[in-house]
């Protein structure tokens, strides 16, 4: 029998062709993305204003991303420019607290209720967490209730112990885990996911973890992505200027991974996934509008 031949008995029979699990290839340059790790900090907004940081995603094919900067200003000046692109997080670094000390502030929780109150943000982060210290206890309970009460995830930074802490505090959080753990092993991912059905990971800073130097995929990140394709989102964080500069290539490397995915799986992890996270519609149409 003939392959060809073959492959037609077996759409016949099964109502789908033997080629369904096919790469999307590039195709792939044809599927909206959702960028769900865009920083907009303050050194970014002269150089890079809020038009044109619409018009790069929309170069790159990016219908809509997920903001938080330092300070939340930021989050706010895109929004407004561009309400229909931008989804908001709130990152409670302000006033020069930043990454290391942000707990430590002891207003923190009082200013999270406050922005989150006045400007309705749908998530809680990007924050870092870089150790798990008893006096910080406090302010990431009340972070996680919050994010718990107002039925919004958490963007947390850090490696897998604080997100079994986070778990542990509110078990019905939903949280994304950003960089998919930063520096975790795919192992170590893997195990988290399984381990937590509300956990969600975006793979900024993983691309290259992620595609070999030869333009293959890891096996142990294949084996991960084609096992949890429904919690990953890709990213570009764009946390200094040089990320902004770099936003092309950064796009274009995710969609050169994604092509070596089935469509269903490519399109899960470039948009679909935070369609249903964060309750908006994702699509090609959004690309030249704000």
């Amino acid at each position: 029998m003939q392959p060809r031949f073959f492959l037609v008995i077996l759409w016949l029979v099964f109502g789908a062709p033997a080629l369904a699990e096919e790469p999307i290839g590039d195709a792939i340059n044809d599927v909206p993305i959702f960028d769900a790790h865009i920083h907009y900090k303050e050194p970014a907004w002269a150089p890079f204003p809020v038009d044109r940081v619409i018009r790069l995603m929309n170069r790159n094919g990016v219908s809509m991303g997920l903001v938080s900067s330092t300070p939340d200003e930021g989050t706010i000046k895109l929004k407004e420019y561009a309400p229909n692109r931008i989804v908001t997080s709130l990152r409670p670094y302000h006033d020069g607290w930043g990454s290391s000390d942000w707990m430590d502030f002891p207003g923190m929780a009082d200013y999270i209720d406050d922005r989150l109150a006045r400007f309705n943000h749908a998530v809680l982060g990007e924050f870092h967490v870089r150790s798990l210290q008893e006096r910080n206890e406090p302010i990431m309970r009340h972070t996680a209730r919050r994010a718990v009460e107002l039925n919004i995830p958490l963007h947390i930074h850090s490696d897998a112990p604080p997100i079994d802490a986070f778990f542990e505090f509110e078990p019905t959080a939903i949280i994304i885990w950003a960089h998919a753990g930063m520096t975790e092993p795919p192992q170590v991912v893997e195990r988290m996911l399984a381990k937590y059905e509300n956990l969600y990971v975006d793979t900024s800073y993983r691309e290259f973890d992620i595609l070999k130097g030869d333009g293959s995929i890891d096996p142990r990140w294949r084996k991960v992505i084609e096992k949890f394709p429904e919690r990953i989102m890709v990213g570009s964080d764009t946390w200094v200027n040089g990320q902004w500069d770099q936003y092309d290539a950064l796009i274009d490397i995710n969609r050169q991974w994604l092509s070596q995915f089935p469509r269903e799986i490519a399109e899960m992890i470039a948009y679909k996934n935070a369609e249903k996270l964060f309750g908006v519609s994702v699509t090609k149409d959004q690309i030249g509008t704000r």
